[in-house]
């Protein structure tokens, strides 16, 4: 019988579909309820706890698939891999919800964050909540907004392969 090691590329695909799916589920969740353009804390937790299952349990399937063992490199791929082409995905779905579902969700999310501002800091003037406004329109449009975004699912995948690599890891006895 022969020993074949399990494809990195099929790891990524199947667990990047995985996560790309449940947080597809999680903002639509969000839309019904009307929450998806106040950006709290709490749903950004929520996120980054789905992308940590997600990517741990991809390491662990792909280490089972492996005879058991799992190189740092090989979590790095997988977890990066899989950030990239969640990333990607997320720009597709945050593009329809923009274009699509609510054309008015950058303009909301921009008068929640200056009212919360604006309750926040009482002395603001209206000139300096004008020129907040008209910085933050200027970082909202859909390019930037994507480049933020693949960045984004780059820079939090990599932290989470690092470690979770580091606590998944078992090398191969030499």
């Amino acid at each position: 019988m022969e020993n074949q090691t399990p494809s990195i590329k099929t790891t990524i695909i199947n667990y990047a579909l995985i996560l790309s799916a449940i947080s597809i589920a999680f903002n639509l969740m969000l839309y019904f309820l009307d929450m998806h353009y106040q950006q709290s804390q709490m749903t950004g937790i929520v996120g980054i706890v789905i992308m940590i299952g997600v990517l741990i349990y991809s390491f662990i399937d792909h280490k089972k698939l492996n005879e058991g063992y799992l190189s740092l490199s090989e979590a790095l791929k997988i977890g990066l891999g899989i950030s990239a082409l969640a990333g990607l995905i997320g720009v597709a779905y945050t593009f329809v919800l923009t274009e699509f579902l609510d054309p008015n969700m950058m303009e909301k999310a921009l008068d929640f964050q200056l009212e919360k501002m604006r309750i926040d800091n009482p002395e603001m003037t209206q000139d300096q909540l004008d020129g907040i406004r008209s910085m933050q329109e200027k970082f909202s449009g859909p390019l930037i907004r994507s480049a933020f975004q693949i960045i984004g699912s780059l820079f939090i995948g990599f932290i989470i392969s690092l470690i979770g690599g580091l606590i998944v890891k078992k090398s191969r006895p030499e």
